[in-house]
């Protein structure tokens, strides 16, 4: 009885010893005497030989990892301070902790270095308003190293462009200087067609005198309208002209 009661208890140490669970977001990579020993052990319970194996678990769940700010000067010499997010998992526990250190350490410092170098191939443009192509650039760049050590690169953006106060007073003249110039194009134009329009309305005029008549009495209704005290009633020259003539006409005879 006494060697069934101890046999109970050391296979019982051996399972209290020897049992570990894997969580579901979590995969685990056993050691044997140094060695990886097997396939990756999935979410659930895994049993281990005590002394012999030791288990290291890898969480496999998407990493959301700030990139701090990277100062550097652009293309076109303008200098800026970028900031961006980085976002991946690990695809190969066995590699991300065989063949690397510390994958989430190496990940921010290839980060770093890779933003830097954007930074400097780009123009200020692009930093601003092309980020797209910039973000595909920066995941090519990160993705070649993260696969040597089993991690997947998800994605990755910039998320801010600081620029110095100076070139923020220079972007806003400029914009106000282009809103300006675009007012004054629309202006332009405006008074362009006014002007072709009003020549037009003169060469119909012309041809027909009594189109002139007409425009003087809806003139004359439109200042009606108003309801003013006094009215100021512009004499037409061709009236003038028809008394003038009338005069004429009547003093022949008489001569």
């Amino acid at each position: 009885m006494a060697a069934v009661v101890i046999v109970a208890v050391v296979v019982l140490l051996w399972l209290v010893t020897g049992v570990r669970v894997v969580q579901q977001y979590e995969r685990g990579v056993v050691f044997r005497l140094g060695r990886v020993s097997g396939r990756v052990r999935e979410p659930g319970v895994s049993l281990l030989v005590p002394v012999v194996d030791r288990m290291r678990k890898v969480n496999v769940q998407v990493v959301t990892m700030p990139v701090p700010a990277q100062e550097g000067i652009t293309k076109d010499n303008v200098s800026v301070s970028v900031d961006a997010v980085l976002y991946f998992r690990v695809m190969d526990p066995v590699k991300a902790t065989v063949d690397v250190q510390n994958y989430s350490f190496a990940m921010l410092q290839v980060a770093q270095t890779s933003l830097r170098s954007i930074i400097g191939k780009s123009e200020l443009d692009d930093l601003l308003s092309g980020r797209e192509n910039l973000h595909q650039g920066l995941e090519v760049m990160l993705e070649s190293p993260a696969t040597g050590w089993g991690v997947q690169i998800d994605r990755v953006e910039i998320k801010d462009v600081s620029l110095p106060d100076s070139m923020k007073r220079s972007m806003a003249r400029q914009a106000e200087a282009d809103r300006e110039r675009r007012a004054r194009i629309i202006t332009a134009d405006g008074e362009f067609q006014a002007a072709a329009k009003l020549a037009e309305a003169a060469s119909t005029m012309s041809e027909n005198p009594a189109a002139m008549q007409l425009r003087l009495l809806q003139t004359v209704v439109e200042v009606a309208a108003e309801k003013n005290s006094t009215l100021v009633l512009p004499f037409p020259v061709e009236l003038l002209r028809f008394f003038e003539a009338s005069a004429a006409r009547a003093a022949e005879p008489e001569a």
